[in-house]
């Protein structure tokens, strides 16, 4: 907010505010009562600080109108229409995977890459995130580039490739409460197809 105050004039600025304010909506319910990761899909929309998410989408709104498009921008832009769909299944894909693309032109990044591959997987199909992800270089040691491999390979019944995908995830993984996530998927396919 005092960066914001300091800039007026700065879409980025206003980006930024956007963005952060939009995440933190949801920082309530990314943890369960037990401490455990809780992936966004199965969070409870209904807890999410809407005064947040009507503040970052207003934030947002004074950014575009300065027509000056950034990276944080469009960052608020994908959390926006997350925070804006009321379920799971309403998210616009189609839109996320739009402003991914445009987000890798700004900013390219193999990590860029990874969201922007799972967005693709989620507005098309499983199996073009995959092809998109195995493009990718240098992302070798990333631990989010193995666990949304796995994701994708189970998705598309390769549950042997997706094994191997979530114990490399696990051994780059150091967040304790990341790492029981994943064993906990990979628990969940091995034990679904033991």
């Amino acid at each position: 907010r005092v960066l914001d105050a300091l800039l007026p004039e700065s879409a980025e600025s206003h980006g930024l505010l956007a963005l952060m304010l939009l995440h933190d909506s949801r920082r309530e319910t990314r943890l369960d009562a037990a401490g455990d990761l809780v992936l966004l899909d199965d969070q409870d929309r209904a807890s999410w600080d809407r005064a947040k998410i009507n503040e970052g989408i207003a934030v947002l709104d004074e950014a575009l109108l300065l027509y000056a498009p950034g990276p944080y921008q469009v960052q608020a832009a994908i959390s926006a229409l997350h925070a804006e769909a009321p379920t799971p299944d309403e998210t616009d894909w189609t839109q996320i995977a739009m402003l991914y693309d445009t987000l890798a032109v700004m900013m390219p990044s193999p990590v860029v890459e990874v969201n922007r591959a799972v967005a693709t997987a989620m507005a098309e199909n499983p199996s073009v995130g995959l092809a998109m992800l195995h493009r990718i270089e240098g992302i070798e040691d990333y631990y989010p580039y193995h666990a949304a491999r796995a994701d994708l390979l189970r998705r598309t019944n390769q549950r042997e490739a997706a094994s191997d995908a979530y114990e490399r995830a696990l051994d780059l993984c150091h967040n304790n409460t990341e790492r029981a996530f994943l064993r906990r998927r990979l628990d969940e396919m091995l034990n679904r197809n033991g």
